[in-house]
């Protein structure tokens, strides 16, 4: 099982089956706020639906496709975050996240992605990260911005959002420019 300390407060932890009841539990209580961004939410309805989710999440890893991580800060889950993707041609990886709605505010995700990121880098090897966000999206806008990505354009609807388009922002960064 993958594990990353970022620091003496939050740890990666690859996702497990025994975490769903508490991933179900995050994600419904931070559903309204999530939902505005994340077209999965009304989809995850129950426990069962999240244990989907990391069944899914498990074999994406074990064919070496993706890394998902429950953010854990202080021990206690607090949402999401790895390797959507990872393209082992190109040495690139996607990143996604996503944080229950008591936990913004603390630099807990800006600190973990910043973990990933050293974590693709020098132990993987790969040479670039992406994020994609939507354009409106500010707080997850504000994450490779903060970290220092170059904001390489805009993908014109591209995500259908349970009864609209938007747009995403899309981030790029590589190993030379990471520190």
């Amino acid at each position: 099982m993958f594990r990353l300390d970022i620091d003496e407060e939050i740890t990666l932890i690859q996702i497990q089956e025994s975490h769903a009841e508490e991933l179900f539990r995050l994600t419904d209580k931070s559903r309204k706020e999530l939902r505005e961004w994340l077209p999965w939410v009304d989809g995850t309805k129950s426990k069962r639906d999240s244990l989907t989710f990391i069944r899914l999440t498990l074999n994406s890893y074990e064919a070496k496709k993706a890394l998902n991580c429950g953010i854990f800060y202080r021990g206690k889950l607090c949402g999401m975050a790895g390797f959507n993707s990872i393209d082992w041609q190109n040495l690139n990886a996607q990143v996604g996240y996503w944080l229950a709605t008591d936990f913004v505010g603390r630099g807990i995700m800006t600190r973990s992605v910043s973990g990933l990121i050293e974590y693709a880098f020098y132990e993987l090897e790969l040479n670039r990260i992406e994020i994609r966000a939507a354009v409106e999206n500010s707080k997850s806008r504000a994450i490779p911005e903060r970290l220092n990505f170059k904001h390489e354009g805009v993908v014109r609807q591209a995500e259908w959002l349970y009864d609209h388009f938007v747009d995403h922002a899309v981030y790029g960064l590589l190993r030379s420019e990471w520190r």
